[in-house]
């Protein structure tokens, strides 16, 4: 137990900072809504404020730097239980409501997956719509990373809460030299460009309130939306195109953005092969879907056909998964083309989930270099990214992670058919939480959601969103039995 403690600690001033997110939606509320509901948000902030004093209370006496091992637990623990914390004021405002699709639901807004298990958002109150979004904005870039930021008491265990968290093979490369700098960084980069995405959407002619939500939504890569019909209940070209620039603009490193600030050059995203690999897939696959919806009738005029095809390319690769239409209804190598983007397009260190582009380019190039060695057995080919050689244990790790990475992917696919599902509504409601994109095939399609799933299927997928936001290995490690030996 003497192990745990230190990580409670910790985990009781996580609890008393995420407390004032309760605000946001109690303003909306006292504001927009009836006073009643502004209530649910200070019991909530309530309960937060009091667990946190609470634990901060009997564990105080136990804190110390962070290990290794404290890290990966203090990150699950957050991933797990802070979600319970933001569904108890879902399940007192949204009426019919279970415990599994409030926790779903909650879950689903932290890892900015955009998965919504809700019908009638757009009668639901609007202090309801602005919490769900408001989630994915703090959860997008990472709780933990904000954590680091305002928390200095974490010292220099900060590190391995920044390694565990942060998405991406390559967590060790820092670009400050004190961890607490670098949060602070990422999170100034991320409040600019929310607040230009907002007056984009502003400008666009959303209201304040719909401005706001959808800007929390798409910087975060999250695509919840306070209308069931998503981005098409505005019937916006101008909307959609904010969307489509903004959605691309988190899709790409937050950490070359901070580097273009600090340099004060476009050097650090042009040179970046990562970032160029991603321009290049994006502006390919709009092509694509472009013709495509040409050839067979679906659009009629060229400009109308690059405006959706570049909307739902960039949607579904950044993982945001935004709609304007049923594509689904798409002649069938459309759809599948956007799920098959969103495991892998988005770069690591943005807002969005997935494989991350950088992997795919390592095994690419791991690929290739197997190929050569196959002619010539004896030829020095090593794998190299921007100039440098990749070391083995990077490339070990992106090989374990992709060997992780499916059989996950299948063994849940497995378990959601063992409950009666049909084929291509389990193995893209797996992809589709897994890679955090929002909405699969079949049955949670962009024109339906998981609210038709059954409790266990829920359970399962929100297991699915944990294990995709943490990318597996942080949660899969809690289940080596030499993680817990002394």
């Amino acid at each position: 137990m003497d192990m745990f403690l230190p990580v409670l600690s910790v985990f009781s001033r996580i609890l008393l900072a995420f407390a004032p997110s309760f605000l946001v939606p109690l303003a909306w509320a006292w504001f927009l809504d009836r006073q009643h509901h502004a209530l649910v948000w200070a019991y909530g902030f309530a309960l937060t404020v009091a667990s946190g004093a609470v634990l901060a209370h009997f564990t105080h006496r136990h804190r110390r730097e962070l290990l290794p091992r404290d890290g990966f637990l203090l990150v699950n623990l957050v991933w797990l239980v802070l979600p319970a914390y933001a569904a108890f004021p879902l399940m007192l405002t949204v009426p019919g409501i279970d415990v599994s699709k409030a926790y779903f639901e909650a879950m689903s807004a932290l890892t900015a997956t955009g998965a919504t298990a809700l019908s009638g958002l757009d009668h639901l109150p609007v202090s309801v719509n602005v919490w769900r979004c408001f989630l994915q904005l703090i959860g997008g870039l990472g709780i933990m990373l904000l954590v680091v930021a305002v928390l200095p008491l974490l010292g220099l265990g900060g590190v391995q809460l920044y390694k565990a968290e942060t998405p991406g093979p390559m967590k060790d490369t820092k670009f400050t030299p004190r961890i607490a700098e670098t949060a602070r960084g990422l999170w100034g980069v991320y409040v600019l460009l929310s607040a230009a995405c907002m007056l984009a959407y502003r400008w666009a002619g959303m209201g304040w309130a719909d401005a706001f939500m959808h800007m929390c939504t798409t910087m975060g890569l999250g695509g919840f939306s306070s209308y069931d019909a998503s981005i098409g209940h505005f019937q916006s070209a101008q909307v959609e195109w904010v969307a489509t620039v903004f959605m691309a603009l988190a899709g790409i490193s937050f950490v070359r953005y901070f580097m273009v600030f600090r340099t004060r050059s476009l050097r650090p995203v042009t040179n970046d092969r990562e970032i160029r690999t991603y321009a290049s897939v994006l502006l390919l696959s709009v092509a694509l879907v472009a013709v495509l919806l040409m050839v067979h009738g679906v659009v009629d005029e060229v400009p109308e056909a690059i405006r959706t095809s570049a909307f739902h390319v960039v949607s579904l690769a950044t993982t945001t998964g935004y709609a304007s239409t049923d594509y689904a209804q798409w002649p069938v190598f459309a759809p599948v083309l956007l799920m098959f983007l969103g495991c892998f397009a988005s770069c690591a260190g943005s807002t969005g989930g997935g494989i991350k582009m950088v992997r795919m380019v390592l095994l690419l190039k791991q690929a290739r270099r197997e190929l050569v060695r196959i002619i010539h057995p004896r030829v020095v080919n090593p794998v190299t990214l921007a100039g440098q050689v990749m070391p083995m244990s990077v490339m070990t790790s992106v090989l374990g992670f992709m060997l992780i990475y499916g059989a996950a992917t299948m063994g849940l696919t497995m378990v959601l058919l063992f409950t009666g599902l049909d084929i291509v509504t389990a193995f893209s409601a797996v992809v589709a939480t897994v890679n955090n994109i929002g909405p699969g095939l079949g049955a949670v399609g962009p024109s339906g959601n998981f609210g038709g799933l059954s409790a266990f299927q829920t359970w399962v997928l929100s297991f699915a969103m944990l294990l995709g936001r943490l990318e597996l290995l942080t949660v899969l490690v809690l289940f080596s039995r030499h993680f817990w030996r002394k």
